[in-house]
C-alpha cells in the first residue's frame, strides 16, 4: 500500500495538484497517528473535576488539585458543538516567493486546506478570508463538507500583486466577527511590527483567540545565498544586485530581531505563535501544534 505519510514532504505533496487532496493526506497521512485524537484538536474544552471513583481511569486524576488538596480528583471535558474558526490567509505579493518548488502561499493554502477539513470533519463551522491590503473575500463560515470545496476555489485563484497592510485587516475583522471565535492567521508578517500587534490586540480585545502561522521561506531565514545574486523585489520594492555574502551578518541580525519581537509581542498577548518553513514537514508542524493545544487544554 501507498505509504500516505510520504505526502506529508511538502515538495511531494506539491506534486498532488488538487488541493482537497493535500489536505486529505495531510490529515489522515499524520494528524491520525495521534495518540490523543486530533480531530478535537480545535474543540476540546475542559468543563470540570469530579471526585475519583474507585474503578475510573488514573490517567484522568489531576495531579496539582491532589497536591492542593490531598484528595483525587478526575478533569472532566466537553466538546463544543458549536466552534467556530476563522482562516485568515494573507495572498499580497510577498506571499508569491519560493526559493523552491513550493512557495509559501502554496504552503498556507495547504495548511489552510487541512486545517479546513480538520474543522469540517469534527462538525464545527470554519470561515475563509483572503486579504492583501484590503480584504478581497469573506466567507463566513458554515460545517457543511462542501464547504471545503468552495474555500478551496478561492485559494485555487492565487496570490495577489498587493502590498501587505496586516494592522488595518485585522481592525476591520475585529468589528466585522461578532462571535467569539478561533481566528487563525496564515502570513508572512511583512509588516511593521508595533502596527502588526496593534491590529492583533483588537481582536483579542473582541476575546478572539488567536492563532498565528508564520510563514517563512527557508532562503528568508537562512541566506545561504553565496554567488552575487540579483534580488527581485516584492510588493513594490526595486531589484538589487548585490554581493549576499557581505550582507548575510547583518540581514540574519534584523530577521532575528523581526521575529524576537513578533514572538514576544505575541507571547505577551496570549497568542499562540507557530512558525512555519516551506521546506519543513507539514503533519510534523501542525500535529506538534494541536497537540501543544490539546496539553493546555488539559493543565
Amino acid at each position: 500500500m501507498d505509504d500516505p505519510q510520504k505526502y506529508l514532504d511538502p515538495l511531494i505533496l506539491a506534486k498532488v495538484r488538487s488541493l482537497e487532496l493535500q489536505a486529505r493526506l495531510i490529515v489522515e497521512g499524520y494528524l491520525s497517528g495521534m495518540h490523543k485524537s486530533p480531530y478535537h484538536g480545535f474543540s476540546v474544552e475542559f468543563a470540570q473535576h469530579r471526585e475519583y471513583v474507585p474503578g475510573d481511569d488514573i490517567r484522568h486524576i489531576d495531579w496539582k488539585v491532589y497536591g492542593r488538596t490531598g484528595r483525587f480528583y478526575l478533569k472532566q471535558y466537553e466538546e463544543e458543538t458549536n466552534l467556530v474558526c476563522w482562516l485568515l490567509l494573507d495572498i499580497s505579493e510577498s506571499m508569491q516567493y519560493r526559493s523552491g518548488p513550493v512557495s509559501k502561499y502554496d504552503y498556507a493554502c495547504m495548511s489552510a486546506a487541512a486545517l479546513a477539513y480538520l474543522i469540517l470533519h469534527q462538525q464545527d463551522s470554519v470561515g475563509l478570508v483572503t486579504f492583501d491590503d484590503q480584504v478581497r473575500q469573506f466567507m463566513r463560515p458554515s460545517s457543511q463538507p462542501s464547504h471545503l470545496k468552495q474555500m478551496v476555489q478561492i485559494m485555487n485563484q492565487g496570490a495577489a500583486r498587493e502590498k501587505t497592510r496586516l494592522a488595518p485587516i485585522f481592525h476591520e475583522l475585529a468589528e466585522q466577527i461578532p462571535r467569539r471565535a478561533i481566528i487563525v492567521i496564515l502570513s508572512d508578517c511583512f509588516d511593521e511590527v508595533s502596527d502588526l500587534l496593534a491590529g492583533l490586540k483588537h481582536l483579542r480585545h473582541k476575546r478572539h483567540a488567536v492563532v498565528m502561522f508564520h510563514i517563512l521561506d527557508g532562503a528568508e531565514l537562512d541566506f545561504a545565498f553565496q554567488e552575487a545574486t540579483l534580488f527581485r523585489g516584492l510588493e513594490q520594492y526595486p531589484e538589487l544586485l548585490t554581493d549576499p555574502r557581505s550582507l548575510r551578518e547583518s540581514y540574519l541580525h534584523e530577521v532575528q530581531s523581526f521575529l524576537v519581537e513578533l514572538q514576544r509581542g505575541c507571547r505577551n498577548q496570549n497568542i499562540d505563535y507557530v512558525q512555519l518553513r516551506t521546506d519543513s514537514n507539514l503533519g510534523v508542524a501542525l500535529s506538534s501544534y494541536l497537540a501543544q493545544r490539546l496539553g493546555k487544554k488539559g493543565n
